[in-house]
């Protein structure tokens, strides 16, 4: 089975979950999921079902499994509670609106979005669930541009040590790491690697962005155990840093980089263009930003803001390592 069609599996899984506002029971689950039907037996659909259930738990999604109610103790079904996993409720900008319909549009493109509102509907029509309107906290496809993504989900998966170059913030060259994986996560955009950085001898939170080249995972499958109770996604959001902690001198061009002109606390003329004081908590999210602007707009400071600049555009042109 391909990487694609594992990864519709489990997206269309999650989805079914968090759709509905009762335990799905499992015999639904594999009516309204085309890859469970059309399972070659009852054993086949279990180990797969199973195998599933594992993988979403181990990347952080909250898999609960409801007992009955009718004291005999079997399993009415099985969800995933939006208040444990959605994302806290937040603001947005008339520029984030018009980001997220662009991507709901992007949603009816993709090409797991078919499969998975098949999956709701199914739900509907059988009567075992009440489909929840509006957002139900998930990323609408687990693609992602980071060339280690697959290898660190994999890692995850089958509990393999991982080996790759990391650049810090700020710093001009990468390190070596060896991280035993816990799970990977998308935060606000980005995907992070949560897991037990053997260097340092204690848990660390990756940026995937900032890994530079392609990780590598060796030793045998199941060479480590994962602590209980870890939380990824609050791990995640611990190491974020605070909104607005640095600040940055950007030179953009007369009526150009309006976004960068909202942020900014302070504009200063400067000849034919402007100097922005814009604050902001990463340089590499900021540089992706930036990059788009091309021309227009030009880093003075601080220097790792300017250096994640220019190693973008490095990269674009194709003579540069991300």
């Amino acid at each position: 089975m391909s990487q694609k069609d594992r990864t519709e599996r489990l997206l269309n899984l999650l989805f079914a979950l968090m759709a509905s506002a009762r335990p799905v029971p499992k015999h639904v689950l594999r009516d309204v999921i085309d890859a469970y039907r059309d399972s070659p037996s009852d054993e086949a659909f279990e180990r797969m079902f199973e195998r599933d259930k594992e993988e979403l738990r181990s990347m952080g999604v909250p898999v609960e499994t409801v007992e009955g109610s009718d004291g005999l103790g079997g399993i009415e079904g099985y969800r995933v509670a939006a208040d444990a996993y959605a994302l806290p409720e937040v603001d947005f900008t008339a520029d984030e609106l018009a980001v997220l319909g662009l991507a709901a549009r992007v949603w009816e493109q993709a090409s797991l979005g078919p499969a998975a509102q098949r999956a709701v509907r199914k739900l509907e029509a059988l009567g075992s669930a009440v489909v929840v309107d509006g957002p139900v906290g998930i990323e609408t496809r687990i693609a992602t541009a980071e060339p280690s993504f697959p290898v660190l989900l994999d890692a995850v998966r089958h509990r393999r040590p991982v080996r790759f170059a990391y650049r810090k913030p700020g710093a001009d060259a990468p390190e070596p790491r060896d991280v035993q994986p816990w799970g990977v996560a998308s935060r606000r955009g980005h995907w992070y690697l949560v897991g037990h950085d053997l260097g340092r001898g204690a848990p660390r939170v990756f940026r995937l962005s900032r890994v530079v080249g392609t990780a590598t995972a060796y030793g045998a499958a199941g060479s480590y155990a994962v602590p209980e109770g870890v939380d990824v996604a609050g791990m995640i959001a611990a190491s974020a840093p605070r909104p607005g902690t640095l600040s940055a001198r950007v030179r953009v061009a007369p009526g150009r980089a309006n976004g960068l002109r909202r942020r900014a606390t302070a504009t200063t003329p400067d000849g034919d263009a402007d100097v922005l004081e814009v604050p902001y908590s990463d340089d590499e999210a900021l540089a992706a930003d930036i990059v788009g602007l091309g021309a227009a707009a030009v880093v003075l400071e601080p220097g790792s803001l300017r250096s994640a600049v220019v190693r973008r555009l490095r990269v674009a042109a194709g003579t540069g390592a991300a």
